[in-house]
């Protein structure tokens, strides 16, 4: 490392393969080897990185970044970003939106965390997303159509993912949303300086013009019953969300200014509400919390008032705030509370982050003991005391702190301690724990052809809805097709396919197995080539990490606001990475479990024994090749592969 990055406070890289003084041969080493060979060789195993086995939508990250990075080239005539683009949409119908709001647990799986940071994966995901919008790039239909009809529940994440997987299987695809809009809690929950409409409209349409039909303000259960749509449909996926929220279980809970947030929230994405009380109180801790606590930051308080102006009757959908429009509005003091201490809150922590720069008190270790109300039953405070929280045997175990309450004046206090599922109409769906039972598939227990998935499964990120919709898609595909539902992938995401590689390069494919893996009878990869994506997470451990140099993070441009900037402003706090910065940053990915063509193995190997397949038969995934009358299993080749693709096998 040079002395510039020490002088300025860069961490070193934490892992070498040999350090000073190691001179003791390995376990394996005395195993194996006979005088100057071993019976193990070189084998090719293609592994999942941890991003994509982390990753809840199943993206192909690092196919994608593949692309972004020059090492996958595109077919003739397809730029680069929309062949990326199309890889990633494969699994994920909505980049530019979880660009932007997905708390990304692929980059704290990401395997680049040993060396220094980890992989902008969601950054880069936000650019293609940007630039698809940009070009207009559309979904392609599908060649033919089954004449099967499949009713999707819900326009959310889940109901849109199910809708576009089936819809370029050639299936014909009704959506049903009891809102005027589609988007879900991507739109009536989270606020739009996070999801701008522009952006999710464009999305959204981009999956209705695949031939998916939408009937708006159209509610299942009251409006159409769920025996008209088995009747009419062939099968049926429900998506219904958890949009309902949870009131505060304490005594004084029921006063008018004590509100849900996905109440708040859809009385401000609706354009309902445009202020809030002087002091605004949160319940909560993820990242919803934030969401409304940075909204009632920025909508701020107005100094004259009327009664049907109060936020709670907006809420209710009695009023509409034209007055602030004409009144002198002031910054609300917004307070945070929960349960947890502050870095052990669930909510994305650069979201933590913004919140405070705004000037929103965030205070953990507190749990709600009661709202205390005045003589006309409106809240004036949150009593709070202090508490100890945890997780018990997946249980939460909350210890109250006796002597330790306290009051925090509020004139808005606002529940986000979780979301249900409204079943009016529906009540024969509901388990009794307040969702709906599924099996692998997604398929309902006891209910062939009806399949679910999302919050109405188990409340989650909109990043695990869109994964859910994706395998009911497949499962209600097979159940049109009078096919078995066979066990899912233990690993369940979408990989880089060779095959794919070898046909758009016009190569013959020859006999191919499943798994796929390479024998001396087969033209389709090459000899010792076996596809573990389906099982095998490849770890840190397996990777040669010192061939990486440091390499600083590309990071976004985030506009962070003062407490004063934060009134009224509702642009974009998140800017995209510019095309270079993207390339960039996608070459930080180490490519775990597939090779990126560093040639180490070729250099270091002594018997000249593993060499590169011929450009006339090379392809990403089918770059190298080993020659076993030259390989003595040394393990050379192993030690300098940099992403774990070279494993030792063979012989055993």
């Amino acid at each position: 490392m040079s002395g510039s990055a020490e002088m300025a406070g860069v961490q070193p890289l934490t892992f070498r393969r040999f350090k000073d003084g190691d001179h003791k041969p390995l376990a394996w080493q005395q195993e194996i080897f006979d005088a100057d060979h071993s019976h193990k060789c070189p084998t090719y195993v293609q592994s999942t990185p941890p991003c994509q086995g982390s990753c809840p939508s199943g993206e192909d990250i690092r196919g994608y970044l593949n692309i972004v990075r020059g090492i996958e080239k595109p077919p003739a005539g397809v730029p680069w970003q929309e062949y990326a683009w199309r890889r990633l949409t494969d699994a994920n119908p909505l980049p530019s939106v979880m660009g932007r709001v997905c708390p990304a647990p692929c980059e704290s799986g990401c395997n680049r965390n040993e060396v220094e940071d980890y992989v902008g994966i969601n950054s880069v995901e936000h650019f293609l997303g940007e630039w698809a919008i940009e070009h207009k790039l559309a979904f392609p239909k599908p060649a033919t159509t089954s004449g099967k009809k499949v009713a999707v529940i819900g326009g959310g994440p889940a109901g849109l993912s199910a809708a576009y997987q089936l819809a370029r299987k050639g299936h014909s695809v009704t959506l049903f949303d009891e809102r005027a809009e589609l988007g879900g809690m991507m739109r009536y929950g989270i606020p739009g300086f996070r999801t701008p409409r522009a952006v999710l409209d464009a999305e959204i349409q981009r999956i209705l013009d695949l031939g998916v039909e939408a009937r708006m303000n159209c509610r299942i259960g009251t409006d159409v019953t769920m025996d008209q749509l088995r009747a009419d449909y062939d099968a049926v996926f429900l998506g219904l969300g958890a949009q309902s929220g949870r009131p505060l279980a304490v005594d004084g809970a029921d006063s008018p200014n004590c509100v849900t947030a996905t109440a708040f929230l859809k009385a401000f994405n609706d354009g309902r509400m445009r202020f809030v009380g002087k002091r605004v109180v949160v319940v909560g801790g993820g990242d919803t919390s934030i969401d409304v606590a940075t909204v009632a930051r920025r909508l701020g308080h107005i100094e004259h008032t009327h009664e049907g102006d109060r936020p709670e009757a907006v809420i209710a959908g009695h009023a509409a705030h034209d007055v602030a429009s004409v009144s002198a509005r002031q910054g609300a003091e917004v307070t945070l509370t929960s349960i947890f201490t502050v870095d052990k809150m669930q909510a994305n922590k650069h979201e933590v982050e913004q919140a405070l720069s705004e000037g929103i008190a965030i205070r953990g270790g507190l749990v709600p003991v009661a709202v205390i109300r005045d003589a006309s039953g409106r809240a004036t405070a949150l009593r709070v005391a202090r508490c100890e929280a945890k997780i018990v045997a997946g249980r939460l175990d909350i210890k109250q702190i006796e002597g330790t309450e306290e009051d925090i004046e509020a004139d808005l206090i606002v529940s986000a301690i979780g979301q249900a599922v409204d079943f009016t109409g529906l009540e024969s769906l509901n388990n009794g724990k307040g969702g709906i039972s599924a099996d692998k598939n997604y398929q309902v227990q006891g209910q062939p052809g009806m399949f679910v998935g999302g919050d109405v499964v188990r409340p989650h990120l909109l990043t695990t809805a869109i994964g859910h919709g994706a395998i009911a898609a497949d499962g209600i595909d097979r159940h049109l097709n009078a096919e078995p539902l066979d066990k899912r992938p233990k690993i369940d995401v979408h990989g880089f396919d060779l095959m794919r590689k070898i046909v758009e390069k016009g190569l013959p494919v020859g006999h191919i197995e499943e798994p796929l893996r390479g024998t001396d009878l087969s033209t389709g990869a090459i000899h010792n080539y076996e596809n573990r994506s389906d099982r095998y997470v490849i770890a840190h451990t397996e990777l040669f990490l010192g061939h990486f140099p440091y390499t600083p993070r590309n990071r976004r441009k985030v506009v962070t606001l003062t407490k004063d900037e934060a009134l009224s402003n509702f642009e974009e706090r998140v800017l995209p990475l510019l095309e270079a910065q993207a390339q960039a940053e996608a070459k930080r990915c180490m490519s775990c479990g597939q090779c990126f063509e560093c040639d180490n193995c070729v250099v270091y190997c002594p018997q000249t024994a593993v060499f590169k397949v011929s450009k006339t038969k090379s392809t990403t995934g089918r770059y190298v090749d080993t020659d076993y009358d030259k390989c003595i299993g040394c393990h050379i080749c192993k030690d300098v592969c940099p992403t774990g693709y070279i494993q030792m096998g063979l012989g055993e």
